[in-house]
């Protein structure tokens, strides 16, 4: 092997045989390249070339690359701290600064208040789960995430990081998904599902996967496949839809694309949320609010939303995080949130299901976080009036290994030594955490290529994969006498929400829509502040509320559907109400994250529509009152059923 005969004409040269050694061995084990010029801790002993992390001269077990991953992992939980193991439980939200440097500095935007970087919790508290909220370009980030892996390396045990994020490639994903700027951008979940393809989903995956490899980013925050059977809860346009097949469908392919067959050195290991499912909250009130009324199920339906998590446990989700709801009237389950709620955890998603993957608590259930001027309150339902001590030992006593949004490793540490909860109990949970950096090949190379981190994320290539998904996820409700596709630079067209310059590309732009041959207007499903949520600054940016246009809104878009022949576009973030709107317009269509460009290519012809109803529209709002939250398919006479899409 040209490898062998390398290494045996660089006996004399420690530095090259230390290379070459060190890729001689990734080789063997299915490894990706290295970028070991990174690293300060290359050894070598034999043939065998390792990061020397603990700095003790020789190959630890868990230092060797050949042993397997058990013990590995036993071998280094017999050298941690009590105060180490602690640290581990706790993923830590956290700023980039802008110009990829680690040290603290302050900052005047919305996330002021959080830590810039983490490094004062890695030296204090040892954490080594970071989450990333905004974020540099990618070539800073990637410069950013070395120099944390390279600052990580100096510790006692030098335990890498493993840095997470929300999804960062939907194109409208608000409050629930971070800035995607450079990352392609595709269409929200609930548009994949539309698509029903699971090639398109597994391909979106695996070119996000791409991208968070090339900047450090080892596990998403997602995917989030709740059912969402009640159309009021702000957060449907991040799930696959009301159905549990077509969920199910989503999520195998969606784990697979990030995974890998096997969680490996390429793969993004996801944390499918939200455990058993957030989908039917009581009048979609959310329970990341104290005006939360817990999640009913009038339909008895509770199993039912287990279906799509079957399918991510049999996929191999490498994490699962628990909803912050309440379950109400469920036989032999406690009124509490999920994860402190051990009938939950422990006996149905560890016992029933035999999970052994890291189970993570939504973030901040223990204490309040502040977000720039706003104090947002810790989401301990049922348990409130519990101390942080006390909401601590509960989630542990539950089956949790880890706090999302939390740094609070000094409280385990306590109740440990008081004797409440046993340290054999905290490695349970650290073998967890730490098989799974394992798995990711963390502990043998953590380091990106910073040169090419920026001709992988957004790449023309990957961006057109985005935009084409954007396209195809389009769908067609009505299609009055053939009105679409349009003619092309024929027409005179008066549009409302369109960028003017996008739009000039397809026809001539009038500003007076009686001078137009054709209307084309965007529209968002509405929401409206709901009583509970007044004076609550984080709760005005969910969607809530009626589904339907009302007043003066809905009489200006009726007024010009009668004046002009009328192309309404809709983004669903959440299932709209709209009859008279539908009832006038000459083409209806339903977008879940589309360009402007994307829009116009499909109403003029070079695209057509492939999408398909993931959620039904109801007819009225007295039908969406009546239905039962953990019912899917359960609108009275829907105005368009579940599944339904048109083309041409």
């Amino acid at each position: 092997m040209r490898i062998n005969k390398l290494l045996s004409y660089a006996a004399g040269a420690g530095a090259l045989l230390a290379v070459l050694a060190f890729t001689k061995s990734r080789i063997e084990n299915n490894l990706p390249p290295a970028v070991i010029t990174k690293s300060s801790l290359i050894r070598t002993a034999g043939d065998v070339t390792y990061r020397d992390l603990n700095k003790n001269g020789k190959m630890d077990v868990y230092e060797d690359i050949r042993q397997p991953v058990e013990k590995r992992v036993q071998d280094l939980l017999k050298q941690m701290t009590l105060e180490e193991k602690a640290g581990m439980m706790f993923y830590v939200m956290s700023r980039v600064n802008t110009d990829g440097s680690i040290e603290e500095k302050p900052a005047k935007d919305f996330l002021s208040s959080l830590s810039a970087v983490g490094v004062n919790e890695i030296d204090q508290r040892h954490i080594t789960h970071l989450n990333l909220l905004t974020v540099p370009a990618p070539d800073t980030l990637a410069m950013w995430y070395n120099r944390m892996q390279q600052y990580e390396e100096k510790t006692r045990l030098g335990i890498p990081l493993t840095i997470a994020s929300d999804p960062r490639n939907q194109s409208a994903g608000g409050f629930f998904s971070a800035s995607a700027k450079t990352f392609s951008i595709w269409p929200d979940p609930l548009g994949l599902a539309a698509l029903g393809d699971e090639k398109t989903m597994e391909q979106f995956a695996d070119i996000s996967r791409q991208e968070y490899l090339a900047v450090g980013i080892r596990q998403g925050l997602h995917p989030q496949v709740d059912l969402a059977t009640e159309p009021r809860w702000p957060r449907i346009s991040g799930t696959f839809g009301e159905d549990a097949a077509l969920s199910s469908r989503m999520t195998t392919a969606y784990i697979k694309g990030y995974q890998g067959e096997k969680l490996g050195a390429n793969s993004v290991a996801m944390m499918t949320k939200h455990f058993p499912g957030g989908g039917p909250q009581k009048e979609g009130l959310d329970p990341h609010f104290e005006f939360q009324k817990g999640q009913v199920y009038p339909g008895n339906n509770f199993k039912y939303h287990l279906i799509p998590f079957e399918a991510a446990f049999k996929a191999g989700t490498a994490a699962i995080m628990p909803y912050y709801g309440v379950p109400m009237g469920q036989k032999n389950v406690e009124e509490v949130g999920f994860s402190f709620n051990k009938a939950i955890i422990t006996e149905l998603l560890r016992n029933k299901y035999h999970y052994d993957g890291v189970v993570c608590t939504d973030w901040g259930l223990v204490s309040d976080t502040k977000i720039g001027p706003v104090n947002f309150g810790a989401r301990a339902w049922g348990v409130e009036k519990l101390n942080t001590e006390e909401r601590v030992q509960r989630i542990i006593d539950a089956g949790v290994d880890q706090f999302g949004g939390e740094k609070l490793p000094e409280v385990i540490v306590k109740l440990v030594k008081d004797g409440k909860v046993s340290e054999r109990r905290i490695d349970a949970s650290v073998v967890r955490l730490l098989r799974l950096k394992f798995e990711l090949g963390l502990f043998d190379n953590p380091f990106v290529d910073e040169k090419k981190a920026a001709d992988v994320v957004g790449s023309s290539e990957f961006m057109k994969a985005g935009d084409d998904a954007q396209r195809r996820s389009l769908t067609l409700l009505k299609n009055d006498n053939h009105t679409l596709p349009l003619a092309p630079n024929k027409l005179k067209i008066y549009i409302k929400n369109i960028n003017p310059k996008v739009a000039a590309l397809y026809g001539t732009i009038v500003t007076d829509p009686k001078q137009a041959d054709i209307a084309i207007i965007r529209l968002q499903t509405p929401n409206y502040p709901v009583p509970e949520a007044k004076g609550n600054m984080i709760a005005g940016m969910f969607h809530f509320g009626d589904l339907d246009f009302k007043d003066q809104q809905l009489d200006d878009i009726l007024t010009l559907e009668k004046t002009v022949p009328t192309v309404v576009d809709i983004y669903l973030d959440r299932p709209a109400v709209i009859p008279g709107i539908s009832q006038y317009s000459k083409a209806l269509i339903a977008n879940y994250g589309a360009s402007d460009a994307a829009l116009l290519d499909v109403l003029f012809g070079k695209y057509k529509p492939g999408g398909h109803l993931p959620i039904e529209l109801p007819s009225s709002m007295e039908a969406v009152r009546n239905q039962k939250e953990d019912m899917p398919h359960d609108s009275k006479d829907p105005l368009y059923k579940f599944g339904f899409g048109l083309s041409y």
